[in-house]
């Protein structure tokens, strides 16, 4: 069986060969893994183990904390912020794991934008094309669990920046229930929609990852869960109106595979929900408006240094609408 250690210096080996253009990672941590890879074999080898995740290799999202360094979210703002005291929460969970951060990875500015480009960072290319994008605006993490350069992703989504660069780059990409997973030490965009989920190139490495993140006894894995009598809901209209043919086959070719395991499908409309939903948020989104809080004090004397038009300006927009709209749109939100 191949050492965490060797399996780690082979990562590094490939990162290393081309530093000069790095674009999935922005910072690497090299000799902690390292320590923690070294630390990770000696367990191994006396029998011990601190669980599933014990021994991965872990890349995380460039708006998480890390002790003793500033958190950049992306953006040159925060390249001369105060460095975190501590560990974001979910860092410290994984660490206690035994799992081996790698580095944290590239994301679009502030979290904002669904295409993953970062034009102060560069753009990672995505895992199966590099001239194609990478989905975000966890575009880092996305690409290097498909380009094989960690085994597990930490991002963070708000309205897709998981689910997106999962899907564009052929990973999994799971988005907890909001506040199931906690969020200190990881720079804001929305308090109510942020959550924090894994990527990886299977469920069941979603499933321990998040379940670990989440303080929760990780499932038993090798216990396969029976579909048979459940109904699965497809909400049919709306969502499948842009779908691709290739992507409309694979989809009901898996909800056959569903149907055979004894689910049924059951095809629903929430196209009223999505109306409703986009009336309430028509002046704005919640994640922008709430967004434009988080970034007011700049928004309102301008920025110091340049940042993405596609991030300044939807939140410039938002910082002018009423609080009234907001709390109507939160409201509207919670009936619906």
């Amino acid at each position: 069986m191949q050492s965490v250690r060797d399996h780690l210096e082979i990562l590094l080996s490939r990162l290393a060969t081309r530093a000069s253009d790095e674009c999935v990672f922005v910072r690497l941590y090299p000799e902690a893994a390292r320590a923690a890879a070294d630390a990770s074999d000696a367990r191994r080898k006396a029998g011990v183990t601190l669980g599933p995740l014990d021994g991965t290799i872990v890349s995380i999202k460039d708006l998480f904390d890390v002790a003793g360094e500033a958190t950049t979210a992306g953006s040159l703002m925060l390249k001369t912020a105060a460095p975190a005291l501590r560990d974001a929460a979910v860092v410290s969970r994984l660490r206690q794991a035994g799992a081996v951060i790698l580095g944290k990875t590239n994301m679009t500015e502030f979290a904002f934008t669904a295409i993953g480009t970062n034009q102060h960072y560069g753009t990672p290319g995505n895992a199966t094309d590099a001239s194609l994008i990478p989905g975000g605006s966890s575009s880092g993490a996305g690409v290097s669990v498909g380009e094989g350069t960690c085994d597990i992703a930490i991002g963070s989504d708000t309205g897709g920046s998981v689910r997106i660069p999962a899907s564009l780059n052929g990973v999994i990409g799971f988005k907890p229930t909001a506040r199931r997973v906690p969020l200190t030490g990881a720079y804001p965009l929305s308090a109510t929609l942020d959550s924090i989920g894994p990527l990886a190139l299977s469920v069941a490495a979603c499933a321990v990852a998040d379940a670990v993140m989440a303080a929760e006894e990780v499932p038993p894995l090798h216990l396969p869960l029976p579909l048979a009598g459940l109904r699965v809901g497809i909400p049919r209209g709306v969502p499948f109106e842009d779908t691709e043919s290739e992507v409309a086959t694979a989809f009901e070719r898996c909800l056959g595979q569903v149907e055979r395991a004894g689910a049924r499908v059951a095809d629903l409309s929430i196209d009223d929900l999505l109306a409703e939903m986009r009336a309430a948020t028509r002046r704005a989104t919640i994640a922008s408006m709430e967004g434009a809080e988080v970034h007011a004090d700049w928004l309102a004397t301008g920025a110091s240094v340049p940042v993405d038009p596609h991030v300044s300006g939807p939140l410039s927009r938002a910082l002018a609408i009423p609080a009234s709209v907001y709390i109507r749109t939160i409201r509207r939100r919670k009936a619906l």
